[in-house]
Parts: C-alpha cells; structure tokens; sequence
C-alpha cells in the first residue's frame, strides 16, 4: 500500500527480483481500497507507507486487526520517526525500511518473513458442519448453510439473518467468523459476514448488495463502503 505513484512503482518493480518468494496479489493507493484488498485477500505480507492521505498505516492495521489476524508486515516511509517506529514494534513489524528502498535492505527484510514462514507447522485442514449450530437466549437453533444471507453484529452478540428470519445469537461477530467456512462467509467489514454464493447483485451507487434464494423472498443487504469494495473485487 502506496499512495505516491512513482514509489509504489519503483518498490514494485524492485520486488521482481524476489519473484520465487513473493507472489503480489494487489497493489492499492488510497486507504479504504487497501483494507478491503487485505480483508480479501488475506496476504501473508504487507508492505505498508506509514502516510496514507491523512491517515496511516497503523490505523489501518489496528482496523484489519479487528476482523482478520495481522500478516507480516513491512513498513516504508520516508521519514524516520520514532512514535511510529515504536508504533510499528508493537504491530510485530518485520522491518521499518526508509524511501527511497535500498535493495540490500529489502532483501535482508523479506528474508526475515521468509525464513519465519519456513519454520511455521502446516496449519491443520479444518472440516465444518453441515449445520452451523448457534446458542440463543431461550437455547440453541441450527442452520444449513445455504440459509443464511448474513450475519451482523450487535454489540457483543449478533443477528444471524436467513431467508426465512432473523436470530439473535449469543457470540459475538469475531468468533462466528473464525468457525464459518471461508468458501462460504467472508467478513466484509467491521460489522456483516455474508453468504457470498448467495450474492447475485450489487449496487455500487446505492452501496448494497442482495441475497437470492430459489424458494424464498431476496434479502436487501446495505454495505459500507469497504464492504462495497470487497464484494466488488470478490463476484
């Protein structure tokens, strides 16, 4: 993420040389386009200036923190400043490399990230339900996945929504997240995981999307703005 041209060409053009390590799946300009890209893509490394138009690359970090577990991260700014080098320690930051790049540093920089990745274990392959079984307050209700639309948070609970009604379940958003399959659910924001193979419509202009069922009703979804980028880039 760069939001000055030149430089995100330049360090672009500098990561060809580490093409055997390095696959790049997006390169963004501008801050909500940038989490939204990491939100679905779900990189294992950022590089990241710390001055995005106003804000910076800690606030966006401490927004995808919220949703999705924080890839490496490397930082490039121009400046040397130790309120954001301190910033970037407490991120767990791979390195803090200074504009313009120097190549020497970039390599010493992601083969850091890259020699972590060797010595991490395989995750284990996760099997989920055929049911998605939730906790209400009067006891617990069951869903297939092809049921539910979406879900939104509700301050520390959610509301499952399907096609047929709506569900206050009694877990919070994050850790519904980390059960759904991701093939299915994908959290589009701070606020909605949704059913992406029941979206067969989204509108830009009005910032929503909509559910489609082959029996039932279509449920109307509006987004957020990030949530409108990220559906856009995934259908």
């Amino acid at each position: 993420m760069e939001d000055e041209l030149l430089p995100r060409l330049s360090l672009l053009q500098k990561l060809e040389a580490f093409a055997a390590q390095i696959e790049i799946v997006d390169d963004c300009d501008n801050y909500d386009v940038a989490l939204a890209s990491i939100l679905m893509h779900k990189p294992d490394l950022l590089f990241l200036d710390i001055q995005l138009q106003g804000r910076n690359a800690i606030q966006l970090m401490e927004e995808v923190r919220k949703s999705i577990p924080l890839p490496a991260i490397i930082f490039t700014t121009a400046y040397s400043d130790s309120q954001y080098l301190m910033s970037a320690i407490k991120l767990s930051a791979a390195d803090y490399l200074l504009k313009p790049v120097d190549r020497k540093d970039l390599a010493i920089a992601i083969a850091k990230v890259w020699n972590a990745r060797q010595s991490e274990t395989p995750p284990k392959e996760t099997a989920f339900p055929e049911k998605y079984v939730f906790r209400t307050v009067n006891g617990k209700i069951a869903f297939v996945p092809q049921d539910i639309a979406y879900i939104r948070a509700d301050g520390n609970y959610a509301v499952v929504v399907t096609f047929k009604e709506e569900v206050v379940v009694l877990e919070n958003l994050s850790s519904l997240q980390n059960r759904m399959d991701p093939s299915l659910f994908q959290r589009i924001d701070r606020s909605v995981i949704v059913n992406i193979t029941k979206i067969y419509k989204i509108n830009q202009r009005e910032c929503t999307c909509t559910f489609a069922s082959a029996h039932t009703q279509d449920i109307q979804l509006k987004l957020s703005k990030a949530g409108v980028i990220f559906l856009s880039k995934m259908i």
